[in-house]
């Protein structure tokens, strides 16, 4: 795996410790609803999905 690729996993690494931080947990720490889901988990999941698919992406793409 090339340099840059590292680099982007470190980013996307970062940002997850970012968007996984109890402060920003606590925007969405409500009683609304999406989906039928309180909006935390609704946040937690999308989170946790496009990580997961966008690390997918870098390995797939980018594996040598």
């Amino acid at each position: 795996m090339k340099k840059r690729h590292q680099q982007k996993l470190i980013i996307l690494s970062i940002a997850l410790f970012i968007l996984f931080n109890a402060p920003i947990l606590l925007l969405f720490n409500s009683s609304q609803k999406f989906l039928g889901l309180p909006l935390i988990y609704a946040y937690i999941f999308f989170v946790w999905a496009a990580s997961s698919l966008s690390s997918f992406i870098i390995f797939k793409k980018y594996n040598e």
